[in-house]
């Protein structure tokens, strides 16, 4: 793996698209993807626009580019997915999102669904999406951000802890809504919006929850991650924890996916500036039908 300049590299990405491959093969779990991409099309479609090229940047399926094109969302749809030599298809190039292939200015719109989560440089993909739009042109993205399974992360940490004296990176860490909208305006993104949607999912047991993730590619793939197996001693204590602390009355168990959505527009000259300092008309003392006071004067001073 080449190692991403000035950036920590956290995920094994050899390591991800092998299992992503493998949960295509055989009953893969859609249900989140499916879940996002009806989203980010709700969302697109408030944008009374119509965009000439759109690419979708990483989304594990076609799942969001057929909705695009039921919708009519844009001339011409293309997907840039790691695994595309296991599943040719016309409209996909092979390419990895840590090296985007377009030319600076070349797209209309870039979107991306519950991928970019696994990118060890994310702020130099946003700068590369911010470089492939043209002016004016618009990002869009979904992904797994916050909270997302701490059940399952407590529950690993406090079971190592009491079993094995220790506790292993056994889940992926998120970033922070906040730290990932900074991100996009470290890209040069204008008007960049970041907001998080708090998806709750119940299962019976942790385990169903680990086989829905084996089912999604998305089990753990840090580089740092234990290679020895899993004491059967602490997976039972780990589901005895999740049980404890994150049932509902009925029994069944809580898991949280947060979902971190992001926007940005390239800069246009045509976009919503903000005021230059000292540039206002109207003083908010005017405006609050106060009284002013020079910087250290308290009011009520003589």
């Amino acid at each position: 793996m080449t190692k991403v300049a000035g950036s920590p590299v956290l995920f094994d990405r050899s390591l991800l698209r092998q299992r992503r491959l493998r949960a295509q093969r055989g009953e893969p779990v859609t249900f989140l993807l499916n879940h996002v991409a009806a989203d980010l099309i709700e969302r697109l479609s408030v944008v009374k626009r119509s965009f000439a090229i759109a690419a979708d940047i990483g989304t594990p399926t076609s799942a969001l580019r057929n909705l695009m094109r039921e919708q009519n969302l844009a001339e011409m749809i293309i997907g840039v997915d790691a695994l595309f030599p296991a599943s040719p298809n016309p409209s996909t190039i092979a390419a990895d999102e840590e090296a985007l292939p377009f030319a600076d200015a070349s797209l209309d719109l870039a979107v991306s669904a519950l991928a970019l989560q696994w990118v060890n440089d994310l702020p130099g993909t946003l700068a590369q999406i911010r470089r492939a739009l043209k002016p004016d042109g618009l990002f869009l993205a979904a992904l797994l951000g916050g909270e997302t399974l701490t059940e399952l992360r407590q529950s690993f940490a406090a079971a190592e802890a009491e079993i094995e004296g220790g506790v292993s990176p056994r889940v992926a860490p998120f970033a922070d809504m906040r730290d990932i909208g900074a991100l996009l305006q470290r890209a040069g993104f204008a008007l960049p919006v970041a907001d998080i949607d708090r998806l709750i999912v119940r299962y019976d047991t942790p385990f169903g929850l680990m086989q829905d993730l084996r089912g999604m590619g998305a089990t753990n793939v840090l580089l740092e991650r234990r290679r020895t197996p899993l004491k059967r001693a602490t997976l039972q204590r780990m589901a005895q924890i999740y049980a404890e602390r994150f049932s509902d009355p009925d029994g069944r168990l809580r898991t949280t996916f947060d979902i971190v959505w992001l926007s940005g527009w390239a800069p246009h000259e045509s976009q919503q500036q903000p005021l230059r300092p000292g540039s206002a008309r109207t003083r908010l003392a005017d405006a609050l039908k106060t009284t002013e006071f020079p910087a250290g004067e308290k009011s009520g001073s003589r």
